[in-house]
């Protein structure tokens, strides 16, 4: 019976990358090189850090509180940089993290930090003078510290929610409490990647933010959740496996790779689609925040399943006695295996000198040749008998002689 490998090489057939990971003819060893990735995965994270600690994240007004601003520009098309730059030539202070956001054609949106009532008559009148507008037409409206401190709390409360029942969910599916803590691990990860980015590049965190931040962690977790089951496949009936449990792993990131890289790709297509749009047409707004978190999730999610998650997963493993017996019995029965190989290797190698010489023989006995065989008996007797003449004689006696 042939395999789909052998009937591929009979018709010609070339067999893909993915199938060649897939089937073992070409792996690539994720778990022996695990510790590489740690070390880029921890330069990663102190850079995420590095940016949460001495940038910040630049939350938005729903966070911090502040004052919103709504104006018509239908009179002067003023653009949002027009706004902004009137805004900030107001002379007020601290409104470099003021964020401009064009409504429709006709409208514009300027969110500010918490001002007084002089600063905000002040900026009334920057905003209606740059939009062509009346100033008792542009219209503000005050969010509180308060009501910002309650969406926080709110927020992180439900992250907290998310990452329980995540745990608690992994836990039931595999029946393995470590596949849910290294799960737990690589949606941190992610968390801390995507904040770190959220923090350097300076977008403002905004609840459409927090929304992008959930949505990617679930992406992550099914992502995750993949990998774990097809590792479950391989390492099911371990006692029965050839492979040591590293080997087994390493054997399902391979064969899962490929599908990982292509759910990444084809989810992060129509992604930097809506941040492309959010960037560089809208110019900012929830579109460019959602856009950005679910960008650098999705990124971060397909890294760490395969990166982060996986080999944690057998560091955990490793000193299981179940794991090190079997390990244990596999290298004993390779090491027997190799011993065995090695003997009929060099009873081969004997067998094969003895038909060599032989072969030797009858290509001289065709030839009119003595054997090779012949020739190397009569070498040693004509060395015995010169040996045995070398040999002194006793000296014969005369007759007379005796007599004396």
């Amino acid at each position: 019976m042939t395999t789909n490998d052998e009937r591929r090489a009979a018709t010609g057939q070339k067999t893909g990358f993915a199938h060649k990971l897939y089937t073992g003819q070409l792996t690539y060893q994720f778990i022996p090189h695990r510790k590489r990735w740690y070390v880029v995965t921890a330069v990663i994270i102190l850079v995420a850090l590095g940016g949460l600690i001495f940038r910040g994240l630049n939350l938005g007004i729903d966070f911090r509180g502040g004052v919103e601003f709504r104006a018509n520009v239908s009179a002067t098309s003023a653009s949002a940089d027009d706004i902004r730059r009137a805004v900030l030539d107001t002379g007020l202070p601290e409104l470099d993290g003021t964020q401009v956001v064009e409504l429709g054609s006709d409208q514009v949106q300027i969110q500010t930090r918490a001002l007084d009532s002089s600063e905000v008559t002040t900026l009334k009148k920057g905003i209606a003078k740059a939009s062509g507008s009346s100033e008792s037409s542009v219209t503000y409206s005050k969010v509180g510290s308060q009501w910002g401190s309650q969406i926080t709390k709110k927020a992180v409360q439900a992250l907290v929610v998310f990452l329980v029942l995540v745990m608690l969910l992994i836990w039931a599916y595999f029946r393995e409490w470590k596949m849910s803590v290294t799960a737990m691990l690589g949606l941190l990860n992610n968390l801390i990647v995507t904040l770190g980015v959220y923090a350097l590049v300076g977008f403002a965190f905004t609840p459409a933010t927090l929304i992008g931040m959930l949505t990617i962690l679930g992406y992550s977790l099914y992502d995750t959740v993949v990998v774990f089951d097809k590792v479950r496949e391989l390492t099911r009936d371990l006692d029965r496996s050839p492979y040591t449990y590293d080997e087994a792993v390493n054997r399902a990131l391979n064969q899962v790779f490929v599908r990982s890289v292509n759910t990444t790709i084809i989810g992060v297509l129509p992604v930097a689609a809506l941040l492309f749009t959010g960037v560089f047409i809208l110019g900012s707004g929830p579109l460019q925040d959602l856009g950005m978190a679910l960008f650098v999730g999705m990124l971060a999610g397909g890294y760490s399943s395969i990166f982060v998650a996986t080999p944690l997963l057998t560091e955990f493993r490793r000193n299981e006695r179940v794991v090190k017996d079997h390990d244990a019995k596999v290298l004993r029965r390779r090491t027997k295996e190799e011993k065995a190989a090695d003997r009929t290797r060099s009873r081969s190698q004997e067998s094969g000198a003895g038909e060599s010489a032989s072969s030797a023989d009858d290509a001289a006995d065709g030839a009119g040749m003595p054997p090779s065989s012949s020739v190397a008996r009569e070498a040693a007797e004509s060395s015995t008998s010169s040996a045995s003449s070398a040999r002194p004689q006793p000296r014969r006696m005369t007759r007379s002689q005796r007599k004396k």
